[in-house]
């Protein structure tokens, strides 16, 4: 049982809907094992109070939250200092409190870098779908990894701006490139949402390395499943991520066999069930 006192600590998430946030079940986990008094809960923000929300967390001493659908980019509007890679990538996850002061970090590029680095090699070529805050950040890790990537997203307009400033291509259809890729990322809130297809997921091959961010068992993770691919959803980015948000806000770095222990339990208890 988590005891409370003035002294704790408050940490938590930002987000519209919230509800379905695992975040609080891990982080909770990561600050009672590691011995520090603090507890992480999820503030449900609606797009319109975002400013508010900033200024009454900064008032109440809460000492830094994640920062989820629809607010990373936005977000930015309302603070001090950004990181080089929020800089780059042009959204946060994660912020940080510190003496009235709002800094910005983004811990989803880490996080997806660590989720994929055992299931597919670098220097592939991948079709990312999407071109959101998320997506932004999935391309970036994909070019530290020195991927060629096809960037698909039903903007053709956001597509086009994500490919010029990062350096990516952009397709008119999935298809086209599915024969010519060995990792396929989703990038985008279709399977949180709603179940409806981002492609053709007949055409998946058992050769083909499928990543959900959206974690669950979606639409496009059972298709591929059913073809033979190697797939995951986003559980092992979002841990991960939590993990490197943890170490911003304590400096203390999350051991990975309690990192993966998570991502085991969550799998099994939460997104099985």
């Amino acid at each position: 049982m988590v005891k409370l006192s003035g002294k704790t600590k408050v940490y938590g998430v930002i987000g519209y809907p919230i509800e379905h946030s695992l975040s609080p079940v891990f982080q909770n986990i990561f600050f009672s094992r590691l011995g520090i008094d603090a507890v992480y809960v999820p503030f449900s923000v609606p797009p319109e109070d975002l400013q508010t929300a900033i200024e009454g967390l900064k008032a109440l001493g809460v000492k830094g939250v994640n920062v989820t659908i629809p607010h990373k980019e936005r977000v930015l509007q309302f603070v001090d200092f950004v990181d080089e890679h929020v800089e780059k990538i042009g959204s946060s996850n994660t912020l940080k409190f510190v003496d009235g002061k709002v800094y910005a970090y983004n811990t989803d590029w880490i996080g997806f870098l660590k989720a994929v680095q055992g299931l597919i090699e670098p220097g592939k070529r991948v079709l990312l779908l999407g071109a959101g805050g998320a997506a932004r950040a999935v391309l970036y890790a994909l070019l530290q990894r020195k991927d060629r990537v096809f960037i698909f997203n039903r903007s053709k307009e956001k597509a086009y701006k994500l490919a010029e400033t990062f350096g990516a291509e952009v397709i008119d259809r999935p298809e086209d490139v599915l024969k010519d890729v060995d990792l396929i990322v989703n990038a985008t809130s279709v399977g949180l949402v709603d179940k409806s297809w981002l492609f053709d997921y007949t055409l998946i091959e058992d050769r083909h390395v499928v990543y959900d961010i959206v974690y669950g068992q979606t639409e496009l993770i059972r298709r591929a499943k059913s073809k033979g691919a190697k797939c995951e959803d986003g559980l092992s980015m979002l841990v991960h991520q939590g993990a490197e948000s943890f170490k911003i806000w304590t400096g203390m770095e999350v051991p990975q066999d309690l990192v993966d222990e998570c991502i085991k339990t969550l799998r099994e208890s939460w997104v099985s069930s």
